[in-house]
């Protein structure tokens, strides 16, 4: 018998977030390591959930009060083995990669500063990710003037010449 419970993150600041997966307990400095190696400006918290032994929310980062923001969000998802990284003053691609290329990192769920609801499994043994809501409902088709303010804000941003 399993059971299902929506959790919703608490991250009214919209602060950046990326949820994933991982399985060592190496996995929060390695973690650590790919962050403050992807670019230099970088604040972040981490926390990652134990699935075996003390079963515990390990963390790190630079900043203490984004560390304190995984905490609260890793042990509200209580899914072992599951990551939560928030981060400033860069963007999911600045650092994406870095992650991925994480041994121990099996799969990465979301990367964004949206609203975030994870849905949850729940059996006897414990809880698991079984996917994610990132933001909202799309509200129709992009017109030519929203191309233009996509295409705008990503030379804004430095992405495109």
């Amino acid at each position: 018998m399993v059971d299902l419970e929506l959790v919703d993150l608490n991250n009214e600041d919209e602060i950046e977030c990326i949820i994933g997966q991982a399985g060592f307990i190496k996995t929060i400095e390695d973690l650590y390591e790919a962050l403050v190696t992807s670019t230099p400006k970088i604040k972040f918290g981490i926390a990652f959930s134990e699935a075996s032994g003390k079963c515990l929310v390990r963390s790190e980062g630079n900043d203490d009060s984004l560390i304190k923001l995984a905490e609260e969000n890793a042990l509200k998802i209580g899914a072992g083995h599951s990551f939560i990284i928030f981060f400033k003053d860069a963007f999911p691609i600045n650092i994406l990669n870095n992650i991925k290329n994480v041994q121990e990192v099996s799969r990465i769920y979301c990367a964004t500063a949206n609203p975030i609801s994870v849905l949850i499994v729940k059996s006897k043994q414990g809880r698991g990710i079984a996917g994610i809501i990132d933001g909202y409902t799309p509200k129709g088709i992009e017109t030519a003037d929203d191309k233009k303010d996509r295409h705008d804000l990503l030379r804004k941003f430095g992405y495109k010449l």
